[in-house]
C-alpha cells in the first residue's frame, strides 16, 4: 500500500486542487458569428446558411461521430446530393406529391425556394439532422441511404450545401 499511495499522491493532489479552485476551462463560442467561407470559422464550425435572416454563420453541425468537413471536396447538390434525395426522399413524400408525408413547405427535389416553398439549401441544417445525427428519417419503412450517402449528405450539409460546384470552385472559368 506505501508503494502505490506514493504514486497516486500527485494525481490525487492535483484533482484535489481542481475541484477546490473549480477550475474550468473556457472557449470562446463561435456560434451565429458572420461568415462568408469556410475558412472563416474555426474548427469544429462550420459557416453555413443555418438561421433564418442571419445570413451565413459559424454553426457547430458534426456531432460525435460524423464527418469532418474538412476531408475532402465538399459535395454539391447537382453531382451528389440530389440523386440521394431523388431516390430516398422525393417519390411521394418530400416532391411534387406529399401524400407520404402531408408537408407542403418544403420540396427537397427543388435546391432553391420556389414561391415560398423552401428547397433543400434551406433545409439542409434539418436534413443533416434528420438523416446523419439521429437517423429518423428516411422512416424505416422507405428506402434508406447507405452509410457512404449519409457522409455524403453529412459532409455537404456541414460544407455550406453548394448547388453545383464545390466550394471555392470558379466554376472552371
Amino acid at each position: 500500500m506505501k508503494r502505490i499511495l506514493p504514486s497516486l499522491r500527485p494525481s490525487l493532489l492535483g484533482l484535489c486542487a481542481v475541484m477546490a479552485t473549480g477550475c474550468t476551462i473556457e472557449a470562446p463560442d463561435f456560434s451565429g458569428k458572420s461568415c462568408e467561407s469556410l475558412a472563416d470559422c474555426p474548427r469544429p464550425y462550420t459557416c453555413v446558411a443555418a438561421r433564418p435572416g442571419a445570413g451565413r454563420t459559424c454553426e457547430v453541425l458534426n456531432g460525435p461521430g460524423t464527418a469532418d468537413p474538412n476531408s475532402g471536396p465538399v459535395p454539391t447538390w447537382c453531382q451528389d446530393i440530389q440523386p440521394i434525395l431523388a431516390a430516398n426522399c422525393v417519390s411521394s413524400c418530400h416532391g411534387a406529391t406529399t401524400t407520404g408525408s402531408g408537408r407542403t413547405d418544403f420540396r427537397l427535389d427543388l435546391y432553391e425556394a420556389d414561391g415560398g416553398i423552401a428547397g433543400a439549401k434551406w433545409m439542409a441544417p434539418r436534413i443533416h439532422a434528420r438523416t446523419v445525427v439521429f437517423r429518423t428519417m428516411p422512416p424505416a419503412a422507405s428506402p434508406q441511404p447507405t452509410e457512404e450517402q449519409r457522409e455524403l449528405i453529412d459532409r455537404w450539409a456541414s460544407g455550406g450545401a453548394p448547388f453545383c460546384e464545390p466550394a471555392g470552385s470558379d466554376g472552371g472559368s
